[in-house]
């Protein structure tokens, strides 16, 4: 497992840096700076939460349920909570994001957020380190 989470983790480290730049380069005068702040937020929380994949890799050596719990967890609150918002953010440029769609699934990936930072909680609690 603790070879997955790092390599999870490198690979949407990776994805974060070039989003970033994505954002603070190729976006600029193209979106309003309401949806860069919208490409911001959702960059932000796709770095926290990468950070957040590569402490859990300090608890993966126990077999732990939480552990697991939280990985998926936190690679499902990625995909969902910043994925959303970085196609919500450029809907206008690409013509393709539904809000009705693609909102509501903003929050249901910070509820895996959370998930994932209960796991992580539990992982320490567990930890005989």
């Amino acid at each position: 497992m603790n070879k997955q989470i790092i390599l999870t983790a490198s690979f949407l480290g990776l994805t974060a840096v070039i989003l970033g730049a994505f954002g603070a380069h190729g976006l600029e005068g193209k979106i309003s700076d309401d949806l860069i702040g919208t490409w911001e937020t959702a960059n932000q929380y796709h770095f926290y939460h990468t950070f957040a994949l590569l402490f859990l890799a300090t608890f993966s050596r126990a077999k732990n349920t939480s552990i697991r719990v939280a990985f998926f967890a936190f690679v499902i609150g990625i995909l969902l909570f910043s994925g959303s918002l970085y196609i919500l953010s450029v809907r206008e440029v690409t013509g393709f994001g539904n809000v009705s769609i693609l909102g509501p699934i903003t929050p249901l990936g910070g509820v895996c957020f959370m998930i994932g930072w209960v796991g992580l909680f539990i992982a320490a609690l567990k930890n005989r380190s």
